[in-house]
Formats: C-alpha cells, structure tokens, sequence
C-alpha cells in the first residue's frame, strides 16, 4: 500500500463505505482509500492531528464525504475544510441518501465540488463512485500536495 491515501472516505454506514471500496476496487484504488467513521476523524488526519498526528505528510486527491454523520456532520466538515488554506483546493464530492434540493443547494453553496445521491440499487450507486473516482483520482489533474494522478489500465495515455 501507498504511504498516502488518494481517497478519503468519510461515511458513518459500514455497508456505504464498502460499497464505495468495491466500486473503487475496478479502479484499483480500494487499497489507496482511506475510510473513516464520522467528520472529527477525517479533520484530525486531513490536519494531522490527535492520534492521527504521525500519518505520512501530503493529502489525498479527492474526499468522498457523507452529509449526515452524528457529530460533525459532512455539512460543517466541509465548512471547515474549504476554510483551511492548507486543504481548501481539495475537491470534495459530497454523498448522500437525501436528494433535497436544499441539501444539493447547501452543498454547492459551501463549495462543494460534486454532490451524488445514494441509491439502494448496487449498480446505480456504484457507477457514481467509479464516475467520482474516474474523474477526480484518475483524469483529474490533483491540487497541490497531493498524490499524481493514478495510472490505471483506464488511464487514457495522450499522444
């Protein structure tokens, strides 16, 4: 495994979080993800902090993060993080069972970068999380201390 995370997944639900490493796993990225339960966990190894204060230095290229957590929930994570100059550039995709238009609105306004719905269908939910993964880990150029983009065998190659 990589001494850096390329994703971060933020997700409360155990069958969620799977379900997201499974649709990751076709991308070969389930062994670069990095799953944490609840919004204090993932701000205290985003800022390297708490018991989270040796991870390895840099960010991941993408955060995967739930709306609704007990605790923090994904709302004021994400808050948080587009008020921190060190994390702010990282995209952040939020995910959610609430397809609410003052939820996708809220999201957007605090500037995330994608907003996708979760679905009881298998399918459904995880070609959204290959699509996010696809694009933002894969074919997206990542901010600034991040990891490179992943080369896959779906990585197309410009000539």
């Amino acid at each position: 495994m990589n001494s850096l995370y390329r994703i971060l997944v933020v997700e409360d639900d155990p069958a969620d979080a799977l379900l997201a490493l499974q649709a990751l796993k076709e991308l070969e990225l389930d062994q670069e993800t990095l799953v944490v339960s609840d919004g204090a966990q993932a701000l205290d190894w985003l800022r390297a902090r708490g018991d989270r204060k040796d991870r390895p230095p840099g960010q991941p290229s993408a955060i995967l993060l739930d709306v609704k957590m007990p605790g923090l929930n994904g709302f004021e994570v994400l808050e948080q993080i587009r008020a921190d100059p060190a994390l702010r550039l990282i995209p952040v995709v939020m995910l959610s069972a609430s397809g609410q238009e003052r939820d996708v609105r809220r999201a957007y306004e605090l500037g995330a970068n994608g907003y996708l719905i979760k679905s009881i269908d298998f399918p459904t939910s995880a070609a959204g999380l290959r699509a996010f993964a696809q694009f933002f880990v894969v074919s997206n150029e990542p901010p600034p201390g991040s990891l490179p983009p992943h080369r896959s065998p779906l990585t197309r190659i410009a000539s």
